[in-house]
């Protein structure tokens, strides 16, 4: 077998680079095919790489701190030799096979007895003064020591208690916010990694994308009443995702994203429903894969999924095809949402609260919501925008009556 080179593949979510947080194998170790090899930390999230390859480890292309593009040589993975009879007798001779020469016995103390072992964990963290923070990142290091702060007072959220630079940007995020400076009469915060990533890819839509705006008042009452009495059933979000899923597959062209350079519109065969999330980093996109196959239960039992895992600081799912943004859950009523580049739109339901309604000719209190709908006006018109609002709005409001449909 000839040596084969691993590439930082894509991790999602449009990311072209991370930083090589901690290796998890060493030059010369063997490793079986999907046995994680690195951790990599994103604008996102620290994630664990697995490799695609078995064999030795030949080469590891990046240093740990440092910044990798996707789709460069992260390892280089060779072949397994098969061991020789030298390797073999020795292995033998540890092992205390007894096939070794007279004189030449195997020891009474136990196999790796003469090597030192690894101290346990100790029962309490020492002091603070003298604790040695688990950090591996030069990168980590030197963003808190121009942040003045001092590593030994943070515990880690990464694996085993690693310190990630999530840690250290909130850490002085909340270090400015009890001890602003006072320079000039302003304060300065650096942008964090996570921030840049956002600001890049929000400057990017509306740099590019000519949006258009379009909201209804709904009467969610029927659906209200309809989740009461199926608790401890799915929730409203996952019954307007799946009222979402069904007006995407009569609106394709709005499950798509556009090829400026051959001017083509490129429609997804599958809904991979993109749930905004505000995480522990800010806000995030994880997707349900394939949402449009799912039951509203399994999709109340995915969203949850990838909506916990989110807040986290882990997303792992697959990049989204139309996002959908619940952003009452902050109890606002509307918002004019910017669109996850390069989908083409995204669906905003605000909070459901009781108001006046007129129903039947008579005014009475009924549980409203406003939905806003955000398009790129290059794919479709207005009329295919009001027709998309429409069928989710219509199926809130008699949402027996379309799930009998689905």
């Amino acid at each position: 077998m000839n040596d084969q080179v691993f590439l930082l593949p894509d991790l999602g979510e449009g990311l072209t680079e991370a930083e090589v947080v901690r290796w998890l194998v060493q030059e010369g170790d063997t490793v079986e095919i999907d046995q994680p090899v690195v951790e990599v930390e994103t604008a996102k999230s620290l994630v664990e790489v697995p490799t695609p390859f078995a064999g030795r480890i030949a080469v590891r292309h990046a240093p740990e701190g440092s910044v990798l593009e996707v789709g460069k040589p992260l390892l280089t993975v060779g072949a397994v030799a098969p061991p020789s009879p030298e390797q073999t007798y020795r292995e033998e001779e540890r092992a205390g096979s007894g096939n070794v020469l007279i004189g030449y016995g195997t020891s009474s103390a136990p196999a790796g007895s003469g090597r030192r072992r690894r101290r346990s964990p100790a029962a309490h963290p020492p002091p603070v003064a003298s604790r040695v923070p688990l950090v591996v990142s030069p990168l980590v290091r030197r963003l808190a020591r121009d942040g003045g702060l001092d590593l030994r007072t943070l515990t880690g959220s990464g694996p085993g208690g690693l310190i990630v630079r999530a840690d250290v940007e909130t850490a002085l995020a909340h270090t400015a916010e009890a001890s602003p400076l006072t320079v000039a009469g302003e304060t300065r915060i650096p942008l964090s990694g996570f921030r840049k990533a956002v600001s890049a890819a929000l400057t990017r839509s509306r740099a590019e994308i000519p949006e258009a705006t379009v909201w209804v008042d709904v009467d969610a009452t029927p659906l209200w009443e309809l989740r009461e009495s199926l608790r401890p059933g799915p929730g409203i979000l996952a019954y307007v995702a799946r009222f979402v899923v069904a007006a995407l597959k009569q609106y394709p062209v709005l499950n798509s994203r556009l090829d400026t350079e051959r001017q083509e519109i490129v429609q997804y065969d599958r809904i991979d429903l993109g749930i905004a999330v505000q995480g522990s980093r800010g806000l995030v996109v994880p997707a349900v894969a394939d949402a449009g196959s799912m039951t509203t239960t399994r999709l109340d039992e995915e969203i949850r999924k990838v909506t916990a895992s989110a807040r986290e600081g882990n997303v792992s799912s697959p990049a989204g095809t139309f996002t959908l943004n619940n952003y009452g859950a902050f109890n606002v009523d509307g918002s004019a949402a910017i669109i996850n580049h390069p989908q083409v739109a995204i669906l905003g339901l605000g909070r459901i609260i009781d108001r006046p309604w007129v129903a039947g000719g008579e005014l009475c209190v009924r549980k409203i919501t406003q939905m806003s709908f955000v398009f790129d006006h290059r794919v479709c018109d207005g009329g295919t925008a009001a027709g998309f609002m429409r069928a989710v709005a219509d199926a809130i409001e008699n949402p027996a009556a379309a799930i009998a449909r689905l």
